[in-house]
């Protein structure tokens, strides 16, 4: 099996430099779904049951497009045509989610509405993220993985910081940030629509970019055996399914602690800092624009720590120190009353997400080196990502019964924050059980 060869800085940034579009699409929709349907007329109680949608999508589309894509070659790539088309279907429907509220509907009409759009929403966005990891598995040697995915990581969180700030700099130019009730703020409407825009110039831009490598020049860089018959076959790397879901367990925790993160803010917030609980006040608008701030700090964070992660000797080492300071800045959210003063743990936060961006992409694909199913191991590996988020989602109601109390009958979302610090302190005792390949640069 040949080693690929290195590739320069512009080439690892061309490979990844569409997730730039397509994360502020991905932002948006974390940062704002919980305000959209909070303000179409959701129950806060039942927040957490809008987001079981997004990860169910990512858990039947990612794998679809692994397993199709490590089968398809034609004229315009293996995985660009997914990338192209994920992207396309993003676009129309990141004009449609946040008018849900602007059409006349009724309530009920109009949440189903917005949660049809939000399915084709995270599907499209789905499909047009994991060609991007699955590039970097294809084109980028074991050597220069952990640079690939943490270059992926400082533009994803780039893309972050861009979507998240989105409302609040619309509303800072004049666009209303206040609509009757039932209705998304136009200061949210223009977000999804300039974020659309960007996307899809992005991902025009890797097109134009990147060359994928043909059938009989990929195959040189596969671990392949001979048979007695002559057939030549790919070997599947030895102990790379262990890795897989020694992985898999560290990310259980880690997605279900984000998905408390992006259900919860922003009535965490609204309480904490703003004093109050009415979804439909300017006060909790106020708030969600917030949101979108402290996520773009996050971002900061994360695009600093991602710059730092290639450093350590130690992936394993890097990714449990992520995990753990990311810990503590959940713990440290329900007590911070000053809006600014939550910088401190969002930019903690930060780190342990950079890390969760980069860090497992490096071990499964370094496990995997060589394998033919690169596309479908990655597809099959984002169940790890969406599954634990569909948990949390699906039991958020009832954790946040146990945890939390309520005033005038309403849940106090504060400490759903802890909960999700306890889990991050859970996967930092994960990472050591990972196991490294022998012949690894990045033990």
């Amino acid at each position: 099996m040949k080693t690929k060869p290195n590739l320069s800085s512009r080439q690892l940034y061309d490979i990844s430099f569409g997730f730039f579009g397509v994360q502020i699409a991905y932002a948006l929709q974390s940062a704002n779904v919980s305000r959209i349907f909070a303000t179409l007329g959701a129950d806060p109680h039942s927040l957490s049951y809008f987001w079981i949608l997004p990860p169910l999508m990512g858990m039947i589309v990612q794998p679809l497009v692994g397993f199709f894509s490590d089968k398809t070659w034609c004229r315009f790539g293996r995985r660009i045509p997914y990338l192209f088309i994920g992207a396309l279907v993003a676009v129309i429907v990141m004009c449609l989610l946040p008018n849900a509220g602007s059409f006349g509907m009724t309530v009920a009409t109009a949440m189903t509405f917005g949660l049809v759009a939000l399915m084709f929403l995270d599907t499209s966005i789905n499909m047009a993220m994991q060609p991007f990891k699955m590039m970097v598995g294809d084109l980028v040697n074991e050597q220069q993985k952990a640079k690939a995915y943490s270059i992926q990581s400082f533009l994803c969180n780039a893309g972050s910081i861009v979507g998240y700030i989105f409302p609040l700099f619309f509303t800072w130019i004049g666009i209303k940030n206040k609509a009757p009730k039932g209705v998304v703020p136009d200061s949210v409407i223009w977000s999804f629509y300039i974020g659309a825009a960007i996307l899809i110039l992005c991902v025009i831009y890797t097109v134009t970019h990147v060359r994928e490598m043909p059938p009989e020049e990929y195959v040189q860089y596969q671990d392949t055996v001979e048979d007695a018959k002559g057939k030549v076959h790919v070997k599947e790397p030895k102990g790379a399914w262990k890795v897989f879901f020694e992985v898999g367990l560290v990310q259980f925790f880690c997605w279900a602690a984000f998905l408390y993160m992006w259900t919860y803010t922003g009535g965490t917030i609204g309480h904490t800092v703003w004093h109050t609980l009415d979804t439909s006040s300017r006060a909790y608008q106020d708030a969600g624009n917030w949101v979108g701030v402290l996520f773009a700090v996050q971002a900061v964070g994360s695009v600093c720590w991602a710059l730092v992660l290639p450093k350590f000797k130690s992936t394993k080492a890097a990714y449990a120190l992520s995990l753990l300071i990311g810990a503590i800045g959940f713990a440290l959210v329900p007590y911070c009353a000053n809006a600014y003063l939550l910088f401190v743990p969002f930019i903690l936060i930060g780190f342990a997400w950079a890390a969760m961006l980069a860090m497992p992409f490096t071990f499964v694909t370094n496990a995997f080196e060589g394998s033919s199913r690169m596309g479908t191991v990655l597809g099959l590996f984002n169940c790890t990502i969406c599954l634990p988020q569909i948990i949390a989602a699906a039991t958020g109601g009832l954790v946040m019964a146990v945890v939390c109390h309520k005033e005038a009958g309403v849940f106090v979302q504060d400490h759903m924050f802890l909960a999700a610090a306890a889990f991050l302190v859970i996967a930092t005792l994960c990472v050591f059980a990972i196991t490294i390949k022998k012949h690894s640069t990045q033990a």
